[in-house]
C-alpha cells in the first residue's frame, strides 16, 4: 500500500516516517524546495527525539521519499493525508483552512482508482464534509471517499506517541474507507491498541475536545497554586492528592507559566469560535483562553516583584525559551510574552535555551542577548527566571547559580528546585503555588 503525505511540517514528517516503519511506501510532498532538499540531506527542519534516526533507517530502505512533485505521488498513492498547517486566522480567531482547501483543489486532478483522502490536520468540524465536496466538484470522476483522522502528538514525545498511541481516532462512513484505514494500523491493531470507528464530525470534534481539556486541566492547577499562595498551601501536594483520583488523574496537574505550543492555543480558540457559530456555549473553554493569555503576563509581572518593584537596567537571565523541553517549538511560547514584557519595563535580557535559540531570535527584540550556556547566561546576572523545565537546568545547583550570578533573585515558574534548600542558600527564591 501506497501513502503520500502532503505537508512536511511537524505532523506530516513524523507521521511519514512512523508510516515507514510500519513498512508502507511513503511519499512526502512539500512545496518549499529548501526543505524538501534539507530532509534529503538527512538534515531536520525541526528538533524531536529519534526522528533524524528514524527517517534515515526508512529512507535507506527505500520506504521513504520526499518529493515537491505532489501529482505523481498522489497518482499513485491508496491513501493521501493532508497534513499541511491550520493556524489561527487573523481578525476572527477561526481555524485559517486555506492551506486545506487548497490541497484538496490541487490534488483532486490526479487522484487514480479508488483512494482514501484522510484529513490529518486538526480541523473543526465541517471540514471534511468540504474537502469532499471540492474534491468532487473539481474531479467528478474520482472514487474516493474522505476520512478525519486526527493526531494525539505531543512535541518530544511525537515517535513513541504515534507507535504506541492510548488510542487512534478515525471517521470514516463507508466499508471500505475503515477497511483501508484498519490496513494502515494493522500495527497497531496488533498490541491491542484501541482504534475508535466515528462519522467525520464526531472524529473532528474529538480532537479539539480532547486539546481543550487538557488546557482546562493546566489552567485550572494554575488557578489553584495562585489559591495556594493566599492561603499558605502547597500545590503539588494539592495536585499529587487530586490526581490519585482515578476519576481525575495526574497528567497535566503541573503548575506553570501557561500552556503555550502549536496546539492548545490555536485550537482552544478555534473550538470557541466553532461553537460560537454553531450557537453553543463553551464558556469554560473561552474563560481559559482569556486566564491563560492574562497568566503570561502575570509571570512578568512576578519576575518583577521579585526583583524588588523595578528591573530598570537589571540584567536578568532567561533559561529557557521553547514552549515545552524537547522541543525547539517557540510558538505561543510563554518566554515570548515574558520576555517582551521585561524588556518594554526596562530589564537588560540573557536569553538561553538548549535547542530553540534559533527558532527564537527573530521574534525577541534586538535589545536581548542571546548565550552559548547556561552558565554563560547566568554570568553578572542580578536575577534568574527559569520558564522551561529542561534538564540540564534541573541539573543546576544553588553553589553553580551563587558562583555566575552577581545578585540572589531566582524566579522558578516550573517549580525544578527545592525552596528550603535554595533560600539556604541565600536566595530570595520564588516559585509557583509554594
Amino acid at each position: 500500500m501506497k501513502i503520500a503525505v502532503i505537508g512536511s511540517g511537524y505532523v506530516g514528517l513524523v507521521s511519514g516516517a512512523c508510516f515507514s516503519e510500519f513498512g508502507f511506501d511513503v511519499t512526502c510532498i512539500d512545496k518549499d524546495p529548501a526543505k524538501i532538499q534539507k530532509i534529503n540531506r538527512g538534515e531536520m527542519p525541526i528538533y524531536e527525539p529519534g526522528l533524524p534516526d528514524l527517517v534515515a533507517r526508512n529512507v535507506a530502505a527505500g520506504r521513504l521519499h520526499f518529493a515537491l512533485d505532489l501529482a505523481a505521488a498522489v497518482a499513485a498513492a491508496d491513501a493521501v493525508f493532508i497534513a499541511v498547517g491550520t493556524p489561527t486566522r487573523r481578525g476572527d480567531g477561526h481555524a485559517d483552512l486555506s492551506f486545506v482547501y487548497a490541497v484538496a483543489e490541487e490534488m483532486a486532478p490526479h487522484l487514480s482508482g479508488y483512494t482514501v483522502v484522510v484529513t490529518k490536520s486538526t480541523v473543526p468540524v465541517g471540514t471534511g464534509r468540504e474537502v469532499e465536496s471540492i474534491v468532487a466538484r473539481v474531479n467528478p470522476d474520482a472514487q474516493f471517499d474522505v476520512v478525519s483522522n486526527p493526531e494525539f502528538l505531543r512535541e518530544g514525545a511525537a515517535i513513541s506517541d504515534f507507535m504506541r498511541p492510548d488510542r487512534v481516532v478515525v471517521g470514516a462512513e463507508t466499508d471500505a474507507a475503515r477497511e483501508v484505514m484498519r490496513a494502515l494500523y494493522r500495527p497497531l491493531f496488533l498490541i491491542e491498541t484501541p482504534i475508535l470507528f466515528t462519522n467525520l464530525e464526531t472524529s473532528e470534534l474529538i480532537k479539539y475536545a480532547s486539546n481543550a481539556f487538557l488546557a482546562v486541566k493546566i489552567s485550572y492547577i494554575n488557578q489553584m497554586a495562585d489559591l495556594c499562595e493566599m492561603v499558605g498551601a502547597d500545590v503539588h501536594d494539592v495536585a499529587k492528592g487530586m490526581g490519585l483520583d482515578k476519576r481525575i488523574g495526574n497528567k497535566f496537574l503541573h503548575p506553570g507559566p501557561g500552556y503555550g505550543g502549536s496546539c492548545f492555543p490555536k485550537d482552544t480558540i478555534a473550538l470557541v469560535k466553532t461553537a460560537e457559530k454553531h450557537g453553543s456555549d463553551v464558556s469554560i473553554v473561552d474563560a481559559v483562553v482569556a486566564f491563560n493569555q492574562a497568566r503570561k503576563m502575570a509571570m512578568a509581572k512576578r519576575v518583577i516583584t521579585a526583583m524588588g518593584g523595578s528591573v530598570t537596567g537589571a540584567q536578568i537571565a532567561i533559561l529557557g525559551l521553547a514552549f515545552k523541553p524537547e522541543t525547539d517549538d517557540m510558538r505561543d511560547s510563554p518566554a515570548l510574552d515574558i520576555i517582551h514584557a521585561l524588556v518594554k519595563a526596562g530589564a537588560d535580557l540573557r536569553v538561553y535555551d538548549p535547542k530553540a535559540m534559533d527558532e527564537a531570535r527573530p521574534l525577541l527584540p534586538p535589545a536581548v542577548r542571546f548565550c552559548e550556556s547556561a552558565t554563560d547566561c547566568l554570568a553578572g546576572a542580578a536575577g534568574a527566571v527559569l520558564v522551561t523545565e529542561w534538564n540540564e537546568f534541573r541539573a543546576l545547583n544553588p553553589a553553580q547559580f551563587a558562583a555566575t550570578m552577581t545578585g540572589r533573585v531566582v524566579v522558578d515558574l516550573r517549580n525544578v528546585y527545592e525552596p528550603e534548600v535554595m533560600q539556604r542558600a541565600g536566595f530570595k527564591y520564588s516559585s509557583i503555588g509554594r
